[in-house]
């Protein structure tokens, strides 16, 4: 099933990469592995939403101060699952997508925050779908 947004979203392939990679898992260690992606990439994507209404706001919340602990578990929880060393294209990509993200979040620059997402959820994703492929889908 497609992931059904219901409100401002940040993490559209991820949080459906993740959850499909979930489901696609046959071994016990790699379904384990992917169920965590999944759990962070849905925690980092509601503490996102809560992080974009303060940062609309212009007010400080504990969703701006948790973000980047948040990024920081899905993106080495995404390391883990796909196999992807700190030298890594995709690690690479994602390391700077949460920079802009940190220093948006810090300097309450709501466009840019939006923007850096957009590069931080591909970046995620491509990571997912690289690792699952990697691991090799039951479906295929």
């Amino acid at each position: 099933m497609p992931y059904q947004a219901q409100g401002p979203t940040f993490l559209p392939l991820t949080v459906a990469a993740a959850r499909a990679a979930a489901i696609d898992r046959c071994a016990p260690a790699e379904r384990g592995s992917a169920d965590i992606v999944q759990r962070r990439a849905e925690a980092a994507e509601a503490t996102a939403a809560a992080c974009w209404t303060a940062l609309l706001a212009g007010c400080d919340s504990p969703a701006r101060r948790a973000l980047p602990a948040r990024l920081r578990e899905l993106t080495e929880a995404t390391s883990s699952y796909a196999g992807i060393g700190s030298g890594s294209v995709h690690c690479r990509r994602v390391t700077q997508a949460q920079v802009r993200i940190d220093e948006a979040v810090r300097d309450g620059d709501g466009e840019e925050f939006a923007e850096a997402f957009v590069g931080y959820d591909q970046a995620v994703a491509t990571a997912v779908v690289c690792g699952q492929g990697r691991m090799g889908s039951p479906t295929s």
